[in-house]
């Protein structure tokens, strides 16, 4: 039986504790560039976001193997378990044997419990969002991580992640249900936000818009009216109901009706109807960054 997670309390972060964030007051003192936080965590909970890295995004791990480097992949803030770490591996190592797969928590006890679980192509670090590690990452993952932050801190932390990685990485913010039905992620790269994604298990919602209290940090505080990501949600939901006479025949039809009408109407998803077929749908920044 899977064990629904506690719901994770806001963490306060007022001006003397976001000075301590400070990343240059951080490495100074030789600590991890961050807070702890409370890491409760679900096995298989991040698939959806795992096959998109092993899956669309696995170009980049090709591209810096064939540099001559060993792809590194991070699972930074895993939580209380190394799960989500292990499951990470497994699916990159399915697509990229070469690839090494690196969990980053800022409680040492928590590392300390990952350690036996170490292999050649797997290990556990104390850290931040510093990435102390040698070299620069292909891909970090950071899933319910950022929602503790208040929004002040989220740039900053961009900034600092996104200086870690290889010139084809990419850093994944993102955030899920308990048991990741309903997810959501931004997608940066050296330049900045890129995307977002959204990805819901079909049956788990009934309208498009409920995926609205998993948006990730950035964006969670602006699904209001006059914000572009209200507005997106909300186009979402009128292809959806536009397309109730698919009903019949599936969730999977109606969603990819409401995709490609999103994608006809001028939005700028992504067209790619085999990851429509997932539940996925892929929309460039621009389109949902606040105001």
């Amino acid at each position: 039986m899977v064990q629904r997670a506690q719901r994770v309390k806001k963490v306060s972060t007022g001006p003397a504790q976001r000075d301590s964030l400070s990343r240059g007051a951080v490495r100074s003192r030789g600590l991890p560039f961050g807070n702890a936080t409370r890491g409760t965590t679900n096995p298989n909970r991040l698939r959806r976001v795992d096959r998109w890295l092993a899956g669309p995004e696995s170009w980049r791990l090709r591209r810096d193997r064939h540099a001559g480097n060993r792809p590194l992949v991070v699972d930074l803030g895993y939580g209380g378990s190394p799960t989500t770490a292990v499951e990470l591996y497994a699916r990159i190592h399915a697509v990229c044997p070469d690839a090494h797969v690196t969990g980053i928590e800022i409680e040492p006890e928590r590392v300390r419990i990952a350690k036996h679980l170490e292999h050649g192509g797997l290990d556990f670090q104390v850290g931040g969002f510093e990435i102390p590690v040698p070299g620069n990452a292909t891909m970090v993952r950071a899933f319910n991580v950022l929602r503790q932050y208040d929004e002040a801190d989220v740039r900053l932390i961009w900034h600092t992640v996104c200086s870690r990685l290889s010139p084809n990485g990419v850093f994944v913010d993102g955030t899920c249900d308990e048991i990741g039905r309903r997810s959501t992620w931004v997608a940066l790269d050296s330049a900045g936000p890129q995307s977002l994604t959204i990805s819901m298990r079909f049956g788990a919602f009934e309208l498009p818009s409920d995926v609205a209290e998993r948006l990730p940090k950035a964006l969670i505080h602006h699904n209001m009216p006059g914000e572009k990501i209200n507005g997106f949600l909300q186009a979402l939901d009128q292809h959806w109901l536009a397309a109730a006479p698919l009903a019949p025949f599936g969730h999977r039809q109606r969603w990819l009706s409401m995709c490609q009408k999103m994608y006809d109407a001028g939005w700028p998803v992504k067209r790619s109807p085999s990851r429509w077929r997932l539940g996925e749908l892929t929309v460039a920044w621009s389109a949902v960054e606040p105001g």
